[in-house]
């Protein structure tokens, strides 16, 4: 049963949703074991040496299909597309980076996958979401009227995707968003968080980057460690890995543990300081000690509430977290 628990956590799904995986393995399996029969049949006439050489290899071919297959009718296809998607690039991945390069300039480039994390009402991730579809609105145009006119172009940047909603809180405003921006979500518990990370979650929804916005628990190492910034997603160097977050004010000051919306806003208004802002820093092991990476201010006038700073402080947000995620990713 320990098992059974570890694996749903691994893929950070409930129990109907784990027998529904097993059942289409089970069924893909039988389904390619009896099409490969079947068709080794129509050119062996006995099963001798060379027919069990080969049925192990057809076997192997035939079983990504079957499992695809069998995933429709168990509402799976999500699941095994990132699970086999995985598997792929692990077994061609070198070589599918080499042919990429020589590949049309017309060709778009794979999308990347970008995970928001949030714990609240998801007014940050709300703005990133749409940034992000306005982006892919303009490319789209600009590129249809490029063809029509004829003209080259340089290759079409790889569009930023907002693929994944990870959420800690059952009600959280940030999961109606996702609901209304058609986005899958995973809830997660703090035990398993702290355990596994749910990495495994995240490279089965093929995850490149995360992004947390508003998410209040302190990132496991485990996770830290599978999204090392700056580490290469695959072997044409086209993507660097991360975690980003952003802290409502100027760290290294009124950063740490218990220091996150309004008891920073508190924290700075009471210290008598003049000017706060943001801070979006690569995420490490610690409480908001990752590298800085973009810093923006704003005044704080005499008779400021932290209510009214917090209003400052969402303005600046809203204005800076979504390109900076672009310049990082798409430089």
């Amino acid at each position: 049963m320990n098992g059974i628990n570890k694996l749903q956590a691994k893929w950070g799904v409930g129990p109907a949703k784990f027998w529904l995986i097993i059942l289409t393995f089970a069924l893909g399996g039988s389904l390619s074991g009896r099409l490969c029969s079947y068709l080794l049949k129509l050119v062996f006439l006995e099963k001798n040496l060379v027919f069990w050489l080969i049925y192990p290899l057809f076997l192997t071919i035939l079983w990504p299909f079957s499992v695809i297959f069998v995933s429709f009718f168990t509402g799976q296809f999500s699941f095994f597309k990132g699970y086999l998607g995985r598997v792929g690039v692990k077994l061609f991945g070198v070589a599918a980076a080499k042919a990429s390069v020589s590949a049309p300039i017309h060709v778009a480039a794979s999308p990347i996958h970008v995970a928001i994390f949030a714990s609240g009402a998801g007014s940050n991730a709300r703005k990133i979401i749409e940034y992000f579809e306005k982006q892919a609105v303009s490319e789209f145009v600009a590129t249809s009227l490029s063809e029509k006119a004829g003209s080259s172009r340089n290759p079409i940047r790889a569009a930023i995707k907002i693929s994944l909603i990870v959420c800690n809180v059952p009600n959280a405003g940030v999961l109606d968003i996702a609901k209304e921006k058609g986005i899958p979500t995973l809830l997660i518990n703090k035990a398993e968080f702290a355990a596994t990370g749910y990495v495994e979650s995240l490279k089965n929804a093929d995850i490149h980057f995360i992004v947390l916005a508003g998410f209040l628990w302190k990132v496991p190492e485990v996770l830290v460690n599978a999204y090392q910034a700056g580490a290469k997603i695959d072997v044409a160097g086209n993507i660097s890995r991360g975690i980003i977050n952003i802290h409502p004010a100027l760290l290294p000051n009124y950063g740490g543990k218990g220091m996150y919306g309004s008891r920073v806003h508190e924290a700075v208004i009471a210290a008598g300081e003049t000017k706060s802002g943001i801070t979006i820093h690569w995420v490490d092991a610690h409480y908001d000690e990752g590298d800085i990476i973009f810093q923006a201010e704003c005044v704080i006038a005499a008779g400021d509430t932290p209510e009214i700073l917090a209003q400052k402080i969402h303005a600046l947000e809203h204005a800076h977290f979504a390109p900076t995620i672009e310049k990082i990713l798409l430089g």
